[in-house]
């Protein structure tokens, strides 16, 4: 290293105040080994995300302080990065671009290592993908549309394929662990991780400090799939989204709050806050765990921004790459187990919030209309609610009205 060089810390991000600390998952460089600026570095795990903290300048990975499995705090110094050492490396950089038709000024942007894997397994060129992150970072999801919009291969520049992906990239991204056993009477003890660890904590504190209840009923999904199967194509051909069930719940569930709005409020200790907003969480199930990223401002949204934000998030949660500030907060949250098969289930409360709506498998049922039985799609719903706060004939009359705007989705439009 020469005596001009200059070395730079890398730093925990600062985490808001819920969170206290965050462990070290994972370095994706070696010390000695070149880095980009913005290009995330190191992975670290907080009580409800995994979080890439990235690289503050271009240069070489001097050192790694704080190795993997390490408890840091905010503002706390992971590592150090030498920006002179990389000079010659940047020419050496510069010179296999040219030499693979691309100018320095179209590497610009950074690719993350996820992203980076897919580009190569699947010969695409760099050319081809439009960076949506932060500085236009190429993220996993960027490639994934080029992929599904069916581009055409290309040479793979040298720059990409002689980075070396990390060891986690070679996972599948539902993978967390191995927990395959050789023998029918073999055990494998394995820790819980960090997220799961905050689950589990969470589900026994909503146990032990709300005075959880549950109450029932049906929905008659025939008009909705009607309005789905009419208008889904054009639905997607406008606004470049898939129409889902979801947007029909989050609009219904908001409508159903403004009516009854202890169900979108919470407790602080000898207080009851009353939100005049209604940020919807939606439970996504991700590699590490469940998460609840949150739609703010749902009230606001059409029924095309809430599918395009449940869609972003769902990616986000599923590449590890929320940011605390979108799984935080929350004034009602909703969960779906019927894309797991799930016919009826009880929903643990996500606190400090007073009501979960839980969602199920539609499955066609006999039902009574005008004395006649007929088959219709029937989908049982469950609210979850704070006895503490919203009283039984307010859960039921709740629920009734999701019920009712689910069966008469024009309502929803209406607002009425």
């Amino acid at each position: 290293m020469s005596n001009d060089s200059k070395s730079h810390e890398i730093k925990v991000p600062v985490l808001p105040e819920s969170v206290s600390d965050a462990v070290v998952i994972s370095w994706y460089k070696k010390p000695g080994e070149t880095i980009i600026r913005d290009e995330p570095i190191v992975d670290i795990e907080t009580d409800k995300v995994v979080l890439e903290v990235p690289s503050p300048v271009s240069g070489v990975l001097e050192k790694i302080i704080e190795n993997d499995g390490s408890t840091v705090v905010a503002q706390q110094i992971l590592g150090l990065v030498s920006e002179q050492s990389v000079v010659k490396d940047k020419k050496s950089e510069t010179a296999a671009l040219e030499a693979s038709g691309l100018s320095s000024e179209q590497s610009a942007p950074i690719i993350t290592p996820s992203a980076k894997k897919l580009m190569i397994e699947n010969k695409l060129s760099p050319d081809a993908v439009i960076g949506s992150g932060k500085d236009g970072r190429v993220l996993k999801e960027d490639v994934l549309k080029v992929l599904e919009s069916g581009a055409s291969q290309a040479p793979i520049p040298e720059f990409i394929k002689n980075t070396e992906l990390p060891e986690q990239e070679q996972l599948d991204d539902s993978t967390e662990a191995d927990y395959s056993l050789d023998s029918e009477r073999e055990e494998k003890r394995v820790p819980m991780t960090r997220l799961r660890t905050r689950i589990a904590q969470r589900l026994l504190d909503a146990q032990h400090n709300a005075a959880i209840l549950t109450t029932f009923n049906e929905v008659n999904m025939q008009a909705i799939m009607d309005l789905r199967s009419r208008y889904k194509e054009l639905f997607e051909k406008r606004h470049q989204v898939k129409l889902g069930f979801m947007s029909f719940f989050v609009k219904a569930a908001v409508e159903a709050l403004k009516q009854f709005p202890a169900v979108n409020a919470s407790i602080d200790g000898d207080d009851i806050v009353y939100h005049g907003f209604f940020d919807i969480g939606v439970a996504v199930s991700a590699p590490r765990g469940l998460v609840v990223p949150i739609l703010k401002n749902a009230e606001n949204m059409s029924m095309a921004d809430i599918e395009k934000n449940i869609k972003d998030l769902a990616i986000k949660a599923r590449d590890n790459h929320l940011s605390l500030e979108e799984i935080s907060g929350g004034t009602f949250s909703i969960t779906n187990g019927g894309v797991f098969g799930s016919l009826l289930s009880t929903p643990i409360l996500n606190p400090p919030q007073s009501g979960i709506l839980g969602m199920h498998k539609i499955e066609q049922r006999p039902v009574v209309e005008n004395g006649e039985i007929v088959i219709r799609p029937i989908m049982y719903v469950a609210l979850s609610y704070d006895h503490r706060i919203i009283d039984g004939r307010e859960a039921v009359q709740f629920l009734v009205a999701i019920k009712n705007y689910l069966e008469e989705p024009s309502r929803l439009l209406l607002e009425i």
